[in-house]
């Protein structure tokens, strides 16, 4: 089950706001524009949804990166290797 922050964190990935416990009443909007309440709750329950399709992302953005590591003969390790 998502809590509050997560809630607002899918919904308004900027920030601009903070909550106390996991109601909306606990919502301060400080550099955000504020939502309803109803989008508030209807996003408890797309949150899980969200949260695997961005997962989801984050694999596939992983392999072609590998994919194009291979390609270019190169491993993360060497990569990692590189940056540091």
């Amino acid at each position: 089950m998502a809590t509050g922050w997560q809630v607002l964190e899918m919904l308004i990935p900027t920030g601009g706001w903070s909550i106390l416990g996991d109601n909306y009443e606990g919502i301060q909007f400080s550099e955000a524009q504020p939502i309803t309440k109803e989008a508030f709750e209807a996003g408890f329950a797309q949150y899980d949804a969200w949260k695997a399709e961005q997962d989801s992302k984050t694999v596939a953005d992983k392999a072609t990166l590998e994919t194009k590591l291979t390609a270019l003969g190169i491993t993360a390790d060497d990569l990692k290797a590189l940056l540091s």
